[in-house]
């Protein structure tokens, strides 16, 4: 537990999690997406050789076929190539690195020759995604304490790195795997491996092949990286110091998600995984919310990851062939065959389900066959709070377990999570009984160096002093589903101390005992139980983008998850937004899922953007920040199949993308993204309608430019909703939380509103 001291360093956090740190080569995580295309050119029958030919001469190049590739090393710079054989016909041109990669080969045979037919390589087997190798492929590796390289199927390197928590000779250690494209495998980045090995875990960290000093091309989630992590899962379990030769995946963001797609691989010697602030749906979650590219933290990441994916990208790499990896240098070679992510998502604006269903984690979790433990913010400023919308996917693992907090990205990492976590990793990957004194000494510490807030304990265990069965027959018998309350608030906590004040378990979700409760928009500003007037008035505003500031921080990105961090959340202006609020509660009312925003809209532009927010105006006179939903109007064709009272799902097809109607009013249904929030009796309830913007720290949507008018009917034949699932039988303490404290939930005074007529 020494080596947890290390933990102060200045850059912790960043460490974790991948954020940017100045002086890091570590980049902000999230998940977003680019889409997965061919580099090839138009396939054609290749004509059979005439048997008169003279021989070819061996292709000068090393060649390296895998599953649906096809790499060549150490060719002749500029040389135009030509792979033929069973899938058809496929050109390249070598680069300046003496490269050339071809994606998505159908499987079969092939044979590669120059342009000219001067040359050709012997004959090669492109393989399929699930020929799997043969036990013997991982067990003849050996891998060691330290920083080294295993082999994956397809003969590419890919950088490890491995701490144990006592000398080798003392194991086998339970074993945890962190899988990804920052740095997990540097190994002067060893604040994970100390964290785990505290805990009495051996770690091992796995750079993604095109990242690190791991060899190969990278592309975000193509899928040779999840076969990647299914042989880098079972080359690690073949090891003897690895307790019952299982291995669990930890990790949070990007290596949290990466834990989904290399699950649905199913690894036969993959013990768990714990996916953290992960994603559902690349598109609707942190790419295209709404159909609008969020150019903020999704563009940026992406930009990130480009460049940090290029020939020693990553400082570390450099310094290490500057000391002499030989392997790291070879490795950076394929570098130059990166697909331009940059440029295409903005080129895929649209949803293509051949490009983004593969890159969805909720098209596959149900392949998923392990135990899970998940946990995530409602709020995340970085991957955002869309994910809870594939909770009720994972009907294929044997355990699943989730937990909800309002927050920000770090939060799945607070004190209210690690206990269960921990607890979770020892019952299913160590399969000992729980016991948290070391985590009584990690936790706060990890807790400070993201919050700053010091003095704070891990709360007790309900499975202290049980046996294994006891606690792992406990652990199974709570109820699956947990949310945790106004994080940020617990009594005797400093605010913004990463502490729920008070929590609520399910059986499943969605919540099965969530009611769809619909407000109404009134011409005299109110949400109501009933529709407005049959001649109430529409109500209009003028939608302006740039009414306000983008978003309401200005920090630096792991500033964002102290307890003292400081928001400016802007008011929009009167003529750019419309409100409607609720009288006053008579009772305490819990809203726990998804909602949907119906708004009967008429617009002077042929589309338009909508921003929704839901926020609650307190008895205090203050105004709390709860949630938002975002719609390109012209995205608006729902997805009847995938939605239900509460979620709405729009398909954001290229077939379905469709003008406003000039001087018609039209259904348009916004989506909410999940949340989890009680309004206190007194209180009110408030939705907002504006141009996005002003509303999210780090999200910075690609808006159209504006100035149209909007109308938003308000009268009983056209009924302009909210509906949101609330919650029976949720106990909350009495008093709202100080305004601030809530994390990722900013708050100010309240002003009067601008009335929906």
């Amino acid at each position: 537990m020494h080596r947890l001291r290390h933990l102060l360093g200045p850059c912790l956090v960043v460490a974790i999690i991948g954020a940017g740190c100045s002086g890091s080569d570590s980049a902000e995580p999230a998940e977003t997406t680019a889409a997965t295309t061919s580099t090839v050119a138009e396939v054609t029958v290749p004509e059979t050789p005439s048997t008169d030919a003279a021989p070819l001469a061996p292709l000068d190049a090393q060649v390296q076929p895998g599953p649906e590739q096809v790499a060549v090393l150490d060719a002749t710079p500029g040389a135009d190539l030509v792979l033929t054989g069973d899938g058809g016909s496929f050109d390249g041109t070598v680069d300046e690195q003496g490269s050339l990669l071809w994606r998505r080969v159908p499987p079969g045979s092939y044979t590669i020759t120059t342009a000219d037919g001067s040359a050709a390589s012997e004959a090669l087997e492109v393989s399929t995604l699930d020929a799997h190798p043969d036990s013997s492929f991982y067990e003849a590796q050996e891998i060691g304490e330290g920083f080294g390289y295993l082999t994956v199927r397809d003969g590419t390197s890919l950088s490890i790195n491995v701490a144990l928590p006592g000398p080798l000779e003392a194991g086998p250690y339970p074993t945890v795997l962190e899988y990804s494209g920052y740095d997990p495998s540097n190994p002067d980045n060893t604040t994970f491996a100390q964290l785990f090995t505290g805990l009495g875990f051996a770690y091992v960290g796995v750079n993604m092949r095109g990242s690190g000093c791991s060899g190969g091309s990278f592309d975000y989630f193509e899928p040779v990286q999840s076969l990647d992590g299914y042989d880098a899962i079972e080359t690690i379990a073949a090891q003897s110091w690895v307790q019952d030769n299982r291995v669990g995946m930890v990790g949070i963001s990007y290596p949290g998600i990466s834990q989904l797609f290399v699950a649905r691989t199913q690894p036969p010697s993959l013990a768990a995984i714990t996916p953290l602030s992960v994603l559902d749906d690349s598109y609707r979650a942190t790419l295209y919310p709404g159909g609008m590219l969020n150019t903020g933290f999704a563009g940026e990441w992406i930009a990130e990851r480009q460049a940090q994916t290029a020939p020693f990208g990553q400082g570390w790499t450099k310094e290490r062939v500057d000391n002499g990896d030989e392997t790291c240098e070879q490795n950076q070679r394929l570098r130059l065959q990166n697909p331009d992510m940059v440029q295409r998502i903005r080129d895929e604006s649209v949803y293509d389900p051949e490009v983004y269903d593969p890159l969805s984690p909720a098209n596959f979790v149900d392949r998923i066959e392990v135990p899970v433990f998940l946990a995530g913010a409602w709020q995340d400023e970085q991957t955002g709070g869309h994910f809870p919308n594939f909770l009720d996917r994972f009907t294929s693992a044997p355990q699943f377990y989730a937990t909800l907090v309002n927050g920000l990205h770090t939060e799945s990492l607070s004190l209210g999570i690690a206990g269960e976590y921990v607890e979770f990793l020892q019952l299913y990957v160590a399969r000992t009984a729980p016991d948290l004194t070391a985590l009584a000494f990690a936790g706060p510490l990890l807790s400070s160096a993201i919050t700053g807030v010091t003095g704070l304990t891990v709360p007790p265990s309900e499975l202290a002093g049980m046996s294994y069965d006891d606690a792992l027959a406990a652990y199974e018998a709570q109820p699956r589903i947990r949310v945790l309350f106004e994080e940020g608030a617990a009594d005797g906590t400093p605010p913004g101390s990463p502490l729920p004040r008070f929590e609520a378990r399910f059986d499943s979700w969605p919540v099965p005992t969530a009611q769809a409760q619909t407000w109404f928009l009134t011409d005299n500003g109110l949400l109501a139980d009933e529709t407005g007037a049959p001649d109430a008035p529409p109500a209009s505003y003028v939608a302006d983008p740039d009414a306000v500031p983008d978003t309401w921080y200005s920090g630096s990105s792991s500033d964002i998850w102290r307890a003292d961090v400081s928001y400016t959340w802007p008011e929009q202006p009167a003529e750019n937004s419309r409100q409607w609020t609720t009288a006053p509660l008579t009772t305490d009312t819990a809203i726990v899922g998804t909602g949907t925003v119906t708004l009967w809209l008429r617009s002077s532009a042929e589309d338009t953007d909508l921003e929704v927010t839901l926020s609650e105006i307190r008895p205090d006179g203050t105004e709390l920040y709860v949630q938002s939903g975002w719609l390109r109007a012209s995205h608006r064709t729902v997805d009847e199949a995938a939605s239900t009272d509460t979620i709405t799902v729009q398909r954001h097809l290229a077939a379905d993308l469709e003008p406003l109607p000039a001087g018609e009013f039209t259904e348009v249904k916004v989506p909410v993204f999940p949340v989890g929030h009680v309004f206190r009796a007194g209180s009110q309830l408030r939705l907002t309608v504006n141009a996005p913007g002003g509303n999210r720290p780090v999200w910075v949507f690609d808006t159209l430019p504006g100035g149209e008018t909007n109308e938003i009917a308000q009268d009983s034949a056209m009924p302009s909703a909210l509906v949101l699932p609330v919650v029976p039988g949720v106990e909350a303490p009495a008093g709202v939380p100080p305004c601030g404290s809530l994390r990722g939930q900013p708050c100010r005074a309240a002003t009067a509103g601008v009335a929906g007529g």
